[in-house]
């Protein structure tokens, strides 16, 4: 017999199967929904009238002006990415570092998150990073592990730098400011990209062989000529960075009008780099379809089983289950919750956490007194794992489906494990650190209410001796006279 308590546990139990299964996370979302409503229904759990409320969500998810800001941004980081401007990056950094052991993965990593930081979209970087740097560190005999792993690394650090599209899908699915969202990320980014690089030196101090400086004949570039290649490089980045997040901060725009600025930006550098073709646009516009649709299509599946599953006390069922793992104690929350996150990443992608498990945390979060700008920047910063190990790791699919026949998939698989064990580093220290990410944000004046004094201005002068600014206005008839 179904009861109100073991609802939700099935719920839960029937999405896991269907996944497992394969089938489409969005259309199995709302199948699952839609029966568990019906049975919900007809079991008497909650009234017919309570599923009137799913066409109002759902015109709210297609209202969100919020949501706009994913295909300016994806429609940006497709542009970028055969605009020419990552060829520019490598090779100025490139030969900024090719003497010193290691050069060419200090240049991907540092080329990885300037380009994070104008695309926003993993599969932007990985893809422009591969063509670039793959053939290059492969002809100056890089081992082929430590290449393909820098190169994927480098990558999936775009998915916490500003102006990243997860940034933008917690913001929207814990109910806080994607401008807050971006000024908590900028500690864990800087301190990703500085973990990879010490990871990088220390390792060419242990294996040099493995990361051989550029020969002489190599590094054709030096003085005014290597700084003017880096700052052509440089300063449009720079430019198109002010243009999307300055504004952001400075709150001159939205994140909606900054994706578009930096959308129009991205065309732009592509004019100058004499890239910009009707061909071009049409691609993007067709990557941007794609993903944009895929997003709202799992947003709507989400919203159908969110809705069913709390009116059968989802919620509660998941805060008493968390509740007595923990014992109420926000940093085993914190752990149990990231190894449950890091164990789905290998079966699902970000943006079905995001939809799905994001929803279910998070007021079990904010009850615990966990800032949610920190809970979504943490949970951002494990979910970059999702791309970096198997099965389905999107990062390793892109790096493969651009990678020379001669790189083995193993190699690709195996390089990305040591990248995996930094990002998880930095979960650590998030989680007992949360001041890296709550430094950045607007500290709020807090106003002690039994300080506060109300003073009434006194009048020394006597009302008798005041005389009237306006001439008195004649009483209304039958009105009772005034009392002196």
């Amino acid at each position: 017999m179904i009861t109100m308590q073991n609802m939700a546990p099935l719920m839960f139990a029937s999405l896991v199967v269907v996944m497992l299964i394969g089938f489409p996370v969005s259309f199995s979302l709302a199948a699952l929904g839609l029966f568990a409503g019906f049975v919900s229904i007809e079991l008497g759990f909650f009234p017919t009238q309570y599923l009137a409320n799913l066409p109002l969500r759902i015109f709210g998810i297609l209202s969100n002006d919020l949501l706009l800001a994913i295909p300016f941004f994806t429609f940006m980081g497709a542009i970028l990415e055969r605009c020419g401007l990552a060829e520019d990056l490598l090779e100025g950094t490139g030969q900024l570092f090719g003497s010193m052991p290691g050069g060419l993965a200090y240049a991907v990593v540092i080329v990885g998150a300037i380009l994070g930081a104008i695309t926003g979209t993993v599969a932007a970087s990985v893809i422009a990073m591969g063509v670039i740097s793959l053939p290059i560190m492969m002809r100056y005999g890089y081992n082929m592990r430590l290449a393909t792993g820098v190169i994927a690394a480098s990558g999936t650090i775009t998915q916490v730098i500003p102006p990243s599209l997860v940034l933008v899908v917690l913001a929207d699915q814990l109910g806080r400011s994607v401008g807050d969202m971006y000024k908590g990320a900028i500690g864990p980014s800087i301190a990703q990209t500085a973990i990879f690089m010490i990871y990088i030196f220390a390792l060419s101090l242990i294996k040099p062989s493995y990361m051989p400086p550029l020969p002489p004949e190599a590094r054709t570039l030096s003085g005014w000529a290597l700084w003017g290649k880096v700052l052509w490089g440089m300063v449009p980045s720079v430019v198109l960075i002010f243009l999307v997040l300055g504004t952001i901060f400075m709150g001159l725009a939205t994140p909606t009008e900054a994706g578009a600025m930096g959308a129009v930006g991205a065309m732009v550098l592509a004019a100058l780099h004499k890239r910009l073709t009707w061909v071009l646009v049409r691609q993007a516009m067709e990557s941007t379809m794609r993903i944009t649709a895929m997003v709202i299509f799992i947003l709507l599946g989400s919203t159908v089983f969110s809705l069913v599953f709390q009116g059968v006390d989802g919620g509660v069922w998941i805060e008493h289950m968390l509740t007595s793992v923990t014992g109420g104690s926000p940093t085993a929350f914190l752990i149990v919750v990231n190894l449950f996150v890091f164990f789905l990443a290998f079966f699902l992608d970000f943006f079905e956490i995001a939809f799905i498990i994001i929803p279910l945390l998070a007021p079990v979060a904010d009850k615990l007194g966990i800032d949610l700008i920190w809970f979504g920047v943490l949970l951002c910063v494990n979910m970059q794992t999702s791309f970096m190990h198997p099965p389905f790791g999107f990062a390793l699919f892109y790096l493969r489906g651009i990678a020379p026949k001669e790189v083995k998939s193993a190699d690709i698989y195996l390089g990305a494990i040591p990248w995996v064990f930094l990002q998880l580093i930095l979960v650590a220290i998030l989680i007992f650190w949360p001041g890296m990410v709550t430094m950045w944000l607007d500290k709020t004046v807090e106003t002690d209410l039994d300080k506060v004094r109300i003073e009434v201005p006194s009048y020394d002068e006597d009302p008798a001796d005041a005389q009237p600014s306006s001439p008195a206005r004649p009483a209304a008839p039958g009105a009772p006279p005034k009392q002196p």
